[in-house]
């Protein structure tokens, strides 16, 4: 989809303020919810945010990817899906499980079998869901590289997703694939189900490319 430039009538305007609004809510009630140690990184912040506030009210419109950058970074805050609060200390990585999540189609095979296809799986869905037009449209000379991270846990769903450095539409677009993954069977170390930390190389510009990756270390 190829956007086109326009001024915003007065009824759309008002639309993107509600939107503005609500992101600022969001982000003001997750400041609550944050210990004391964050206080000042989230007053600067919610200043930053104020003056986003005044900026669009002095602009007075907003282009088509303005406004897109904005809905996505609101959809970015808007799940609780353990983003806020992402941790690895009580995940395995991938690479050290015995067994592997089971994807849908994966079942009933090797445990060398069982990480392939997985990787395979994964790889596949988020190419076949990835909305291509949101890449394409920010014209890049070549492909980009990004690094994601997800915890799937011991219930086999996806939680404390993080995806580093790309732009804001993109990170949106790649937390909403990976929230679609299905339920899995869990990891399972001795027997027992675990929950593993997982990560991905995505390259992104006019196609798009995935590489289910072992991380030497837990990410920061």
């Amino acid at each position: 989809m190829k956007y086109t430039f326009h001024r915003k009538t007065k009824f759309e305007f008002q639309n993107i303020m509600v939107l503005l609004t609500i992101f600022m809510v969001l982000l003001c009630v997750s400041c609550k919810e944050e210990s004391n140690s964050l206080k000042n990184t989230e007053s600067d912040l919610i200043t930053k945010i104020n003056a986003v506030q005044e900026q669009v009210m002095a602009q007075g419109n907003m282009t088509e990817v303005e406004e897109q950058a904005l809905l996505s970074l609101c959809s970015i805050v808007s799940q609780n899906d353990g983003l806020a609060t992402y941790t690895t200390d009580n995940s395995m990585i991938l690479k050290d499980v015995e067994i592997t999540p089971v994807f849908n189609g994966c079942e009933d095979l090797s445990k060398e079998e069982t990480r392939e296809c997985f990787n395979d799986k994964v790889s596949t869905f988020i190419k076949r869901e990835f909305n291509l037009s949101v890449s394409k449209d920010l014209n890049l000379s070549e492909l980009k590289q990004v690094d994601v991270f997800f915890i799937i846990n011991e219930s086999g769903n996806l939680t404390g997703m993080k995806v580093r450095n790309s732009e804001v539409t993109v990170q949106a677009e790649i937390l909403r694939v990976l929230r679609k993954i299905p339920v899995m069977k869990p990891a399972t170390q001795n027997g027992e189900s675990v929950s593993v930390l997982c990560s991905i190389v995505i390259a992104y510009g006019n196609n798009i490319e995935v590489d289910v990756v072992y991380i030497p270390e837990r990410p920061e």
